[in-house]
């Protein structure tokens, strides 16, 4: 139970409760048969039964003295699981009869509420002041009536989310590709596709030069295969080396990159891998019979997966 000044919100809408309205006529004879609380009927909201439970002289057993109370109140819980929980976010309402409006009260964090075995009422101590409440100018008590009212959220967790790991050095991550017949290359090739963190990766080759490098280096790339066709806003994030392999002397040429993969870039790595004058040269050893040598490592793999 909340008291009615800290932690509580209070403002007026147009618009009445969208789940229940309990409306008081003779308000004052009701009082005058001492009643310190009146449950309203039960009600049905979100796929549970409710009621309201009103204090119309305030609860004096918490801190509603010179106030009116209201609490919703959780029903028919003998029909529920054993360690039954509800999770909801809850409003409640007094009408103002002269501006037709109504004063919603709420949780000033629009925080949720658990109802549960051990608690199965939550509500104000202070919904509103008596003062304020019988003062014929305000407008909550017109014609000797009123109206009360709830708007109950239920929120029902799915169990659907995803789970997003940083793997290190993750399986299979890893490909070498000898490339024979080097030499009669003229355009971008591509390795066999290897798979890593759930998803198929390949070497790009480019023996004349990409983009930059283009009649100077040997261009070289990581492809996410099918990227293309990632959802939008989706990104892979990849940690990796691009190695060619020094075939006499073990002077391997080597980068390192890290990047986000996305649909519009899903190829990433060096259009200026190696100049195509180290390439060329027999005696710095990368071609040998005809054959060059590259691989990519993955260090690090952001693998997402659904659950449920």
């Amino acid at each position: 139970m909340s008291p009615g000044g800290h932690g509580v919100t209070r403002s007026k809408r147009d618009l009445p409760p969208m789940h229940y309205s309990f409306k008081i006529e003779s308000f004052s004879l009701l009082l005058k048969t001492k009643v310190e609380k009146y449950e309203s009927d039960v009600f049905e909201a979100g796929g549970y039964k409710w009621r309201l439970c009103l204090y119309p002289n305030g609860n004096t057993k918490g801190i509603g003295k010179g106030f009116v109370s209201l609490y919703l109140q959780i029903e028919n819980t003998s029909n529920l699981r054993h360690r039954w929980e509800v999770t909801t976010e809850f409003k409640l309402f007094v009408r103002d009869h002269i501006n037709d409006k109504y004063l919603t009260v709420r949780e000033s964090d629009a925080s949720v509420k658990r109802f549960h075995e051990m608690k199965t009422e939550w509500g104000f101590d202070q919904l509103l002041s008596l003062e304020t409440f019988n003062d014929a100018s305000k407008g909550y008590l017109f014609n000797d009536g009123c109206v009360f009212g709830a708007e109950i959220f239920v929120i029902k967790p799915t169990g659907k989310g995803e789970l997003l790991s940083m793997v290190k050095k993750p399986a299979n991550g890893s490909l070498t590709w000898k490339i024979r017949a080097f030499s009669k290359l003229d355009r971008m090739s591509y390795s066999k596709a290897f798979t890593a963190g759930g998803r198929s990766w390949r070497i790009d080759v480019s023996p004349e030069g990409y983009g930059d490098g283009k009649g100077n280096s040997l261009s070289v790339f990581l492809e996410l295969v099918g990227g293309g066709k990632l959802p939008p806003k989706k990104t892979v994030w990849a940690e990796y080396k691009l190695r060619v392999l020094d075939q006499r002397h073990g002077k391997h040429v080597e980068e390192k990159m890290s990047r986000w993969f996305t649909s519009s870039s899903h190829t990433r790595g060096f259009p200026k891998f190696m100049p195509l004058g180290d390439l060329r040269d027999v005696s710095k050893g990368y071609v040998k019979n005809d054959t060059l040598i590259v691989e990519a490592e993955i260090l690090t793999l952001s693998v997402s997966k659904l659950f449920s």
